[in-house]
């Protein structure tokens, strides 16, 4: 029974159209911040190095080069902090987790990521 009451608790949650990116991509987050009363779009653009979990609590990991070090944020891909997800460009790795990508330069990232899938 109380399989039911979560199950419809997690339709009302579910965000429909946020699995339009894969483990490579390249992706623009734009996420919802709120400072004291006002409320502001930020965006977070980067590589899609981890995707893990299902339905509600799938999570994926974004890494991007910001002035020299490397910064890695996590989102909830059904937060509803999250305003849309924007593939910029698709990549096509070879792994599904990418984080051999932390000790490498920006330049060689982009080699590995940057073959197109069809």
């Amino acid at each position: 029974m109380s399989s039911k009451v979560i199950e419809a608790i997690e339709k009302e949650q579910f965000k429909e159209g946020r699995a339009g990116f894969r483990v490579g991509d390249k992706v623009k987050v734009f996420t919802r911040v709120k400072e004291g009363d006002k409320e502001r779009t930020q965006l977070f653009t980067g590589t899609v190095i981890a995707r893990k979990g299902r339905g509600l609590n799938e999570q994926f990991t974004v890494r991007r080069i910001s002035y020299g070090e490397g910064v890695e944020r996590i989102f909830p891909v059904h937060s509803p902090r999250i305003e849309k997800i924007e593939v910029e460009t698709k990549g096509n790795p070879r792994r599904a987790k990418l984080f051999y990508l932390r000790g490498r330069s920006d330049m060689s990232v982009q080699e590995v990521v940057e073959t197109k899938r069809s």
